[in-house]
């Protein structure tokens, strides 16, 4: 019995994982298609990736993205993370207010947010444009810093910034010099989903941009109902540098852990000498 039990839940999870990945390694295996057909693969190219780096308005949208993104991360990381640490030292009543206000954005549909973006920036008569589109996507990027940021607050002792002041550190210097450290791993994670949603993000970011500005999604999407080669190397790249980031970010703590554990036995046979 518990030999068909672990045999249908590894079919079930290899299932899933090819339900997950075939379509991203069919949009890159036909990214090096040499002519314009999707269900035929007729030989070897790097044509699109050539074709999509001479296309300006590819490229456009790819700074646009990037620019937005990278903003918006640190903008939102560094306004969310001083919110949490003024939230762990504010009266219960009103972290919980914060903390409820907090959870709406990302509750609510991302079509009720855009449109409330919308009619904000038309209200007040904003162009709407880069600059609208980067305030909405820090915006919605700061709840997930906050969310990020706050149980690594919560698993810190609340005298230590106490103490640091005690001994002559300035509120911002005992932030910067004990809590932060201290917190970093939350505000990284955070960080690396504010910059997630900002480069992924579709909805908000057509309801917010103005004539001209796009960036990876919107253009995808102007142009996925036409036979459109360049979109699967734009989609391969993105598979690659998401692919890159992720192994530096598993494979660099690892190396620097067994850095640390050969410097600490060194150490410890230097004393035992």
């Amino acid at each position: 019995m518990k030999k068909k039990t672990s045999f249908i839940s590894r079919f079930y999870l290899i299932l899933m994982l090819v339900f997950f990945y075939l379509p991203i390694f069919y949009v890159v295996f036909f990214s090096f298609n040499s002519t314009k057909s999707l269900s035929k693969f007729t030989g070897f190219s790097l044509r699109w990736y050539q074709a999509m780096f001479n296309n300006r308005s590819i490229m456009e949208a790819i700074a646009t993205t990037v620019i937005i993104a990278v903003l918006a991360t640190i903008i939102s990381t560094f306004v969310g993370t001083v919110t949490a640490i003024g939230l762990s030292k504010s009266r219960r009543i009103v972290r919980e207010i914060v903390n409820q206000v907090n959870n709406l954005p990302m509750l609510n549909p991302e079509i009720v947010t855009a449109i409330g973006f919308m009619l904000f920036f038309t209200s007040l008569r904003i162009k709407t444009g880069f600059t609208t589109m980067l305030l909405a996507h820090i915006a919605f990027c700061i709840p997930y810093v906050i969310l990020s940021v706050m149980p690594r607050l919560r698993r810190l002792d609340p005298n230590m910034a106490e103490a640091a002041m005690d001994l002559g550190c300035t509120p911002w210097q005992a932030m910067f010099k004990v809590i932060i450290p201290q917190i970093k791993d939350g505000i990284i994670a955070g960080a690396l989903v504010a910059f997630s949603m900002s480069f992924d993000d579709f909805v908000i970011s057509l309801f917010t941009t103005g004539p001209g500005i796009s960036n990876i999604s919107i253009y995808v999407y102007s142009n996925v109902k036409r036979v459109n080669p360049t979109i699967n190397a734009l989609s391969a790249i993105i598979v690659y540098v998401i692919t890159a980031v992720l192994i530096i970010v598993n494979v660099v703590p690892v190396i620097q852990e067994k850095r640390r554990m050969r410097k600490d036995a060194a150490i410890t046979e230097n004393r035992m000498d």
